[in-house]
C-alpha cells in the first residue's frame, strides 16, 4: 500500500488506474496467434489496476479499437463500422486518435502499450519506432532488439560473436537463389547434408518452416520459404534433440525461468502441431540435470543481452542426448495463450500469471523513465549553424 496514495493519475480519465492499450493482430501470417494470445492477455489483467483499451490492426492494416475487437476480428465482423483510429507519432499526445474526428478531445491517452502482436509489423521492430516516436512506454524489446531477434540469419550473427552456441546454416537471398540454384544446393548439400531444415528468416510460429530429408524435398522447401521471406535460413539437424525452452524476464538484469520441454506431435514442432492437432505436450519443468539447467540459464540470459532484449523474451534450445546444446531462436513477444510455454514457465517458477503481466508492464514503465533521463539535447559551444 503507498501511504502517500501517489499513484499516477490517467489524464483522460480522472482515473489513478494505469491505462493500458493491447495492440493484436496485425499484418502478418500469426494474425490469428495474436488473437488468441490478446484475449488471455485481456482477461488476466487486473482490473481494478488497469483501464483496458482493446486495440485491434486488421489483415489489411486498419487500426481499430472498441470493447469487443479482439471477437470482431476473429469474425471478420462489422469492422467498418467502427471508427479508424491511429497512434500519432507525437511526444506531446502520446494517444490513439479517432482519424474520423481527430482532435485532442477525443484522444485516448495512454500510460502504456502492451503489443501483442507476433510475426512481421509486430515483432521486428517496426512497431516499436512507431512507440518511441510516439514517447509511449510499451511492454518488450526496443526496435534494435526486436529487429534482430526477428531476423534469425542477423541474430546468429551476434550469437556467434558472442560464443553462444548455434546450428551451422547455409544464409542466401531467394533472388539470388532463383537465378542460379545449383551452387546453392551444391554448398547444403556438401556443408549441412541432409535432413535440414529450412526457413523463413523472420517468421514466427514455424510458418514455412520445412524439413528436408532429401533434394526433392530441399527444393520446395526453399520455394516455400521463399513465399514468405526475401531471404532463406538452412540449418544443420541436430541429431536427435530435445526440444527445450526457457522464459526470460528483465531489462538490464534479466532473470531465468525453469526450463520446459516440447514433446511434439509431429516430426518437429510446425505451426499444426503447435496450434492446430492439439496433441503436442508440455512438461514443465522438464526432466534434465541441474548443471545442465544452470548452463542453459547462463546461456539464455547471455543471449537476451547480447541481442538487446528488453521486457520479455522466450530461448529456445536443441538439447542432444549428449549434452550438447545449440541455441535454435529467441521470440522477444512469444505467445501469450492458454497453452503459450512462456507464462507457463513463469508459473512453475512461481510467478502466476497475473502477476506476470504486472512486472511485464512495470518493466516498460521502468525503461521508459531510465530512457527519459537520457539527454537528447547537445549545446555547442557556438551558434555554427547560424552563420551564413
Amino acid at each position: 500500500m503507498n501511504q502517500w496514495n501517489n499513484e499516477p493519475m490517467n489524464q483522460s480519465t480522472g482515473s489513478t488506474k494505469i491505462r493500458i492499450g493491447v495492440l493484436f493482430g496485425g499484418r502478418s501470417a500469426e494474425h490469428e496467434v495474436s488473437l488468441v494470445s490478446a484475449a488471455s492477455v485481456i482477461n488476466a489483467l487486473d482490473k481494478s489496476k488497469y483501464d483496458i483499451l482493446p486495440i485491434g490492426i486488421t489483415k489489411e492494416g486498419r487500426w481499430v479499437s472498441a470493447v469487443n475487437a479482439v471477437q470482431l476480428l476473429k469474425e471478420h465482423g462489422a469492422l467498418d463500422q467502427l471508427p479508424e483510429h491511429v497512434l500519432l507519432p507525437d511526444p506531446r499526445r502520446q494517444s490513439l486518435v479517432n482519424v474520423s474526428n481527430a482532435f485532442p478531445q477525443n484522444a485516448e491517452r495512454l500510460d502504456v502499450i502492451f503489443p501483442v502482436l507476433h510475426g512481421t509489423f509486430g515483432e521486428d521492430g517496426t512497431i516499436q519506432g512507431l512507440f518511441e516516436l510516439a514517447d509511449v512506454p510499451y511492454v518488450g524489446a526496443g526496435v534494435l532488439g526486436s529487429a534482430v531477434g526477428m531476423d534469425k540469419t542477423v541474430a546468429k550473427t551476434i550469437l556467434r560473436a558472442a560464443k553462444i552456441p548455434v546450428t551451422k546454416d547455409v544464409a542466401f537471398l531467394y533472388a539470388d537463389y532463383r537465378k542460379a540454384p545449383k551452387p546453392f544446393i551444391a554448398r547444403i548439400e556438401r556443408e549441412l547434408q541432409y535432413p535440414c531444415f529450412v526457413k523463413p528468416p523472420n517468421q514466427g510460429s514455424s510458418v514455412g518452416i520445412s524439413k528436408a530429408h532429401d533434394r526433392k524435398e530441399l527444393l520446395a522447401a526453399i520455394d516455400l520459404a521463399g513465399e514468405y521471406d526475401r531471404k532463406v535460413l538452412v540449418e544443420k539437424a541436430a541429431v536427435k534433440p530435445r526440444e527445450i525452452e526457457l522464459s526470460v524476464l528483465g531489462n538490464d538484469d534479466p532473470a531465468v525461468s525453469l526450463p520446459g520441454e516440447i514433446i511434439p506431435s509431429n516430426e518437429f514442432y510446425d505451426y499444426d502441431a503447435k496450434y492446430v492437432d492439439g496433441k503436442s505436450r508440455a512438461v514443465i519443468p522438464a526432466a534434465l540435470p541441474k548443471p545442465l539447467v544452470r548452463r542453459l540459464q547462463r546461456c539464455a540470459a547471455a543471449a537476451y543481452r547480447a541481442l538487446d532484449c528488453a521486457g520479455m523474451a522466450r530461448v529456445d534450445f536443441f538439447v542432444q542426448r549428449n549434452g550438447v546444446f545449440y541455441l535454435n531462436e529467441i521470440n522477444t513477444l512469444p505467445g501469450f495463450t492458454s497453452i503459450s510455454m512462456y507464462p507457463k514457465m513463469w508459473e512453475a517458477s512461481g510467478l502466476p500469471y497475473a502477476e506476470l503481466l504486472d512486472r511485464l508492464i512495470a518493466l516498460a514503465l521502468e525503461r521508459h523513465d531510465a530512457k527519459k533521463r537520457l539527454k537528447t539535447h547537445y549545446t555547442p559551444k557556438t551558434d555554427w549553424y547560424k552563420t551564413p
